[in-house]
């Protein structure tokens, strides 16, 4: 998808997307929050739209949040403002595949069912590793696409409707997995009835020095 495509289209699903994509995403959210609050430090959001998950992040963490979405970052701003998230330092409007952040900054990175939305992912994800300290995780929940059976077919069918639909329903997990400064560390699916898939990757140490 287009930057353009992807600002139009969820301009028409902000107001209406914690009812219907935030309703059937909420389980992995929760287990990939979950999991960041067993640890420290700072947490980028990448793709923060409503701002579902903020509220989750236990108040230990220094969470920042952005998106390339005014209409759904709106939300989110509410949200921090109207449940006194002051963990919450900071929510941006910001292109995923040009981070304004330095080299390292970062803890934890995560994306939650973003990859398959944004353009140039293996962009996105070169950015989040280069923002993730060494030793810290980059973290991604999404759906990606079937080799075989009926689900498989579905995901091929609706391929073409991306850019109404918001994101990629064929998109092929080895495109979040070649990043050189980073390790898998684990790869689990995720409810509902596994369609998605968290995935835990580490940063190099040694790529870290190499930059």
């Amino acid at each position: 998808m287009e930057l353009a495509a992807v600002k139009t289209t969820y301009k028409y699903w902000a107001p209406i997307y914690d009812y219907t994509f935030g309703l059937i995403t909420r389980a992995g959210r929760r287990k990939v929050v979950d999991y960041v609050n067993t640890r420290q430090g700072r947490v980028l959001e990448i793709g923060v739209g409503t701002g579902l998950s903020l509220h989750r992040y236990k108040p230990h963490l220094d969470v920042t949040g952005i998106d390339v979405s005014p209409d759904m970052l709106d939300k989110a701003r509410q949200k921090v403002a109207e449940k006194g998230l002051t963990h919450v330092t900071r929510i941006s409007e910001m292109d995923a595949r040009s981070l304004a952040f330095p080299d390292d900054h970062f803890d934890t990175v995560v994306a939650m069912y973003l990859v398959s939305v944004v353009p140039e992912p293996e962009r996105v994800l070169a950015e989040m590793a280069r923002v993730c300290r060494a030793g810290g995780e980059v973290l991604i929940v999404n759906h990606f696409a079937r080799r075989k059976g009926v689900l498989a077919a579905v995901e091929r069918l609706f391929a073409p409707l991306a850019n109404f639909i918001g994101w990629h329903s064929d998109f092929e997990m080895t495109r979040v997995l070649g990043e050189r400064s980073l390790e898998m560390v684990d790869a689990r699916a995720v409810d509902p009835i596994g369609l998605f898939t968290f995935l835990r990757q580490r940063k190099l140490e040694v790529a870290s020095k190499a930059a």
